[in-house]
C-alpha cells in the first residue's frame, strides 16, 4: 500500500509539474526512502563506530582484516555510514581499501575518532605529524568528522598540561579546516569528573572547538546527559550513543538498559538539534546474538524514540 502511495505521489507530482527536474527530484526522494524507511531530510544522520570490532584487535586497535564484516553489518543495520578508528588510516593502502568497501556497499565513511596526548608537550610534533597523515587520508575517503580525544594523563592534568593541550588542538583544527573536516570533542570519563576539570579547562582555552560527546562516558562520569545536552547543545555537533545496565554493564544493543534515552531525545528536540550522531556498541561478555542484529536493534530503536 505504501509502495502504491508512493508510487501515486510520484506520477501526480511530475503530471503537475511538468518538468523533467521535478521527475529527478521525487525519483531521488524514493530511491532514499527505499534504503531507509525513516529516511528525511530532517533526520539526523545516524552512522556506526567500529570500536566493536576493534575491541577483538588490541593493543592498537587496528580491525583493517575485519573491514568487509563492519561494513556489511552496518549497511544491514541501515546506518548512512563508518566511523572508523585513527589506526585504520595509517595503514599504507587504507585510502583504496576503504574506497573499494564504500563503493561495494554504497555505505560512506562518515570520519574517524583520534586520540592522543596532547596535554604531553614533548609529543606535539609526533601527533601533529601523525595527525597530517590521518586527516589527509580521512579527507581522501571522503570523511568529514573528527572526534578528537586529548588522551587520559592518568593524573588531574596541571594548568600547564591544560594549555599545552590548548596550542596543539588550535594546531588540529587548521589542519582540519586544510582538509574540510570538521572537528569535535569526544570524551570519556577523564574528561568529566573532578567537576569536568579537563573539559572545562580545553574549552576554556579552545572556545571555537565544537563538542561531540559520549552520552554513556557522561552517565559513567557522573554527568546527566540532558544537563549536558541544555548547557553546552549549541557547540553539539556529534554524538555517540551507547546503553548500559543498572549494574553498569553494556547492553548488547541500545535500548535495552538504563539510560533514559526519552529524555535525551526530548531535550534534542528542544534545542533543535541538527548535528550527526554515532550508535557505538561494546561488549562486557560476548553477545548472545549476532553483531549485526545488535546493530539493526539499536537503529531501530534510535528511529523509534529519536525520531532519526
Amino acid at each position: 500500500m505504501k509502495q502504491q502511495i508512493k508510487a501515486e505521489s510520484r506520477r501526480n507530482f511530475i503530471k503537475a509539474s511538468g518538468t523533467l527536474s521535478a521527475g529527478l527530484m521525487v525519483s531521488n526522494l524514493i530511491l532514499a526512502s527505499s534504503f531507509d524507511p525513516g529516511y528525511s531530510f530532517h533526520k539526523v544522520p545516524l552512522y556506526g563506530h567500529l570500536w566493536v570490532y576493534a575491541s577483538r584487535f588490541p593493543p592498537n586497535w587496528d580491525c583493517t582484516p575485519v573491514l568487509d564484516e563492519v561494513f556489511s553489518d552496518l549497511k544491514y543495520a541501515i546506518v548512512q555510514g563508518v566511523e572508523l578508528m585513527e589506526s585504520i588510516l595509517r595503514n599504507d593502502g587504507s585510502v583504496l581499501r576503504l574506497k573499494e568497501l564504500v563503493q561495494k556497499y554504497s555505505l560512506p565513511v562518515a570520519g574517524t575518532s583520534y586520540n592522543a596526548a596532547m596535554w604531553n608537550r614533548s609529543k606535539h610534533a609526533e601527533i601533529l605529524q601523525d595527525i597530517e597523515l590521518v586527516i589527509g587520508r580521512l579527507h581522501a575517503v571522503g570523511g568529514t568528522m573528527l572526534g578528537i580525544t586529548v588522551g587520559d594523563a592518568k593524573h588531574k592534568k596541571t594548568e600547564e598540561e591544560l594549555d599545552a593541550q590548548g596550542e596543539i588542538l588550535k594546531k588540529i583544527i587548521g589542519i582540519c579546516e586544510k582538509n574540510k573536516v570538521q572537528p569535535n570533542l569526544h570524551n570519556h570519563t577523564f574528561e568529566v569528573t573532578d567537576n569536568m576539570h579537563d573539559f572545562k579547562g580545553t574549552i576554556a582555552r579552545v572556545p571555537e572547538l565544537h563538542l561531540g560527546p559520549d552520552l554513556n562516558w557522561l552517565v559513567r562520569g557522573g554527568v546527566d546527559p540532558v544537563w549536558f545536552i541544555k548547557t553546552y547543545g549549541h557547540k553539539i555537533v556529534f554524538m555517540h550513543i551507547r546503553d548500559q545496565k543498572a549494574d553498569g554493564k553494556w547492553t548488547e544493543a541500545v535500548g535495552e538498559g538504563v539510560i533514559d534515552f526519552p529524555a535525551i531525545a526530548k531535550a534534542l528536540k528542544e534545542i533543535n538539534y541538527k548535528g550527526k550522531a554515532a550508535i557505538e556498541l561494546a561488549f562486557d561478555a560476548p553477545p548472545v546474538r549476532t553483531v549485526r542484529e545488535d546493530w539493526k536493534l539499536s537503529r531501530e530503536y534510535i528511529r523509534k524514540v529519536f525520531g532519526w
